[in-house]
């Protein structure tokens, strides 16, 4: 007898359809799963077969062939346990029902019959939703990513006997509840706010601007200057994550199993800030399963590399492609995947070895030689590619020490930060981005509208400095943020000034 159920694999952050049939036929007793399946896949045979006896069925003693179709495509990890127990339950006669047909099943099997979590619910859930499906099943576990997901009925029973009484009709489940979106709050999350760094008050301006239009940030200065403080007190003032970002988000995340189960989907940007150990496929993307790279996973978020020079030259030129395009390929043998890598890279790093070349409070002790072969480990054309470039100097013991509490709180600027934000979402609303730092020359052309004054300073600015075309459609970029952030339509001459400080570290050091 010959079954027929349906479940989904993925092909990067994309879900696509998968036919497990099951056939029985008379003779020896034998087991053979074909379709490319990789060894979790064949291994399934004695979860399922364990789970099927623990729940009161029998396991067929004849010829069993399972086929995972399209047959060409490699089958990987346990999500397939479950739709192989229901579709052999079917094939022997145990399981009748009209649910079988037009149901997505998805999850692991535990040797006593428990349905286990699986990584990649959310984006296989909606790849079934696009392709016409209805209802799904799917691990209690992953039932809290899936709760915003409309259009789609998806049932999350304990385990194998619950779910054939469901099926059958003997048991009645109610399908997850649909729970409206809503935004979280980085602050929860993130503990240091911006009123707790003294001083320090042209890199704060720096930060509430790369905020407001997502824009990349190199910090060049001295050991315990407040760089790295800086950095983390970022995420408290971003602007809060839409419904369409945090969705692309969590694909992402359920990919790789970094999900928190209680909170399911995200609702805070991501703050990614990997060791400078960490290798180009550890960064980008890569392994035998070309799995997302911490550029992905920062993806709408934030990617923080402290200690910049101090990456491997191959990780740091790996970062090129995605910081221009956005997406980065991950190319292997059997597979390339595209990603989606639209982040924020924010980088600290000191001027030269000892740290101190250029410091107003100590002095340099490296030499000319040294101090180039630093910097050198990070290339002119990667920081051509950086928006805004600061340089830290220490702060004063009597800024540290002053006890009368000036500084404006994290709330204060997140509150200018996401009014500016939401004059972007509306200006792209029709073109698929979601921050001025995204626009390409199109977009450019079309929303960065110059004074007659604004336009002299940046062509004079243009020839003296000897500016690359990059440097000047960012200067555009960063001039249309600050504008947003002053709620002005168009770029005037002093916008213009402020974006042009913001590009100099790369003519003074590199």
């Amino acid at each position: 007898m010959l079954s027929k159920v349906t479940s989904y694999a993925l092909s990067g952050v994309d879900g696509f359809p998968v036919t497990v049939e099951t056939y029985i036929s008379g003779g020896l007793f034998s087991y053979d799963t074909v379709g490319l399946p990789d060894t979790a896949v064949k291994e399934s045979k004695e979860r399922v077969r364990s789970a099927i006896k623990n729940s009161g069925f029998e396991m067929p003693n004849t010829r069993i062939t399972v086929n995972l179709a399209p047959a060409d495509l490699k089958k990987e990890g346990s999500v397939y346990d479950l739709p192989i127990a229901i579709s052999l339950l079917g094939a022997s006669g145990q399981l009748f029902s009209a649910l079988l047909r037009g149901t997505v099943f998805i999850g692991e099997l535990s040797l006593s019959g428990e349905i286990r979590a699986v990584n990649g619910v959310m984006p296989m859930i909606i790849s079934a939703l696009k392709d016409g499906y209805k209802r799904a099943v799917i691990p209690p576990g992953n039932a809290a990513e899936v709760r915003c997901i409309e259009g789609i009925e998806c049932y999350a029973p304990d385990n194998l006997r619950q779910l054939v009484r469901f099926l059958q009709n003997e048991l009645q489940l109610s399908p997850i509840e649909k729970v409206p979106w809503k935004s979280g709050d980085s602050a929860s999350i993130y503990y240091t706010d911006f009123s707790q760094i003294k001083g320090q008050h042209a890199a704060k301006r720096a930060m509430e601007i790369a905020a407001a239009g997502s824009h990349n940030l190199l910090m060049l200065g001295p050991p315990g200057s407040g760089k790295t403080m800086l950095a983390r007190a970022l995420p408290s003032i971003l602007p809060e994550l839409t419904f369409k970002e945090a969705m692309e988000v969590t694909k992402i995340h359920s990919i790789t199993g970094c999900l928190d189960p209680g909170r399911g989907i995200v609702d805070c940007r991501p703050f990614r800030s990997p060791h400078h150990t960490a290798s180009a496929p550890a960064l980008t993307g890569g392994g035998m399963k070309a799995r997302p790279g911490e550029v992905s996973l920062a993806h709408n978020g934030v990617l923080f590399l402290d200690e910049f020079p101090e990456y491997s030259r191959v990780a740091l030129e790996a970062l090129r492609q995605p910081l221009e395009d956005g997406v980065v390929t991950v190319s292997r043998v059997n597979n390339t995947i595209t990603y989606p890598a639209r982040f924020m890279l924010i980088a600290s790093m000191n001027p030269c070895p000892c740290g101190y070349y250029g410091s107003k409070v100590k002095q340099c002790k490296c030499s000319p030689a040294q101090i180039q072969r630093y910097l050198g480990r990070v290339s002119g054309p990667l920081v051509d590619r950086i928006d805004l470039q600061i340089e830290v100097d220490a702060i004063s013991y009597d800024a540290l020490r002053d006890k009368q509490n000036n500084e404006e709180s994290s709330q204060a600027v997140r509150e200018r930060v996401q009014r500016a934000r939401l004059i972007q979402q509306e200006r792209f609303k029709d073109s698929g981005i979601f921050a001025n730092a995204h626009m390409t020359a199109k977009e450019i052309s079309r929303f960065c509208p110059l004074t007659s004054d604004a336009d002299a300073l940046l062509k004079q600015a243009f020839d003296s400095l000897k500016m690359s075309a990059r440097a000047y459609s960012r200067i555009l970029k960063i001039s249309r943020t600050i504008a947003d952030l002053e709620g002005s339509k168009q770029i005037s001459a002093q916008h213009v000034a402020e974006a042009i400080r913001y590009r100099s570290l790369d003519r003074k050091y590199w």
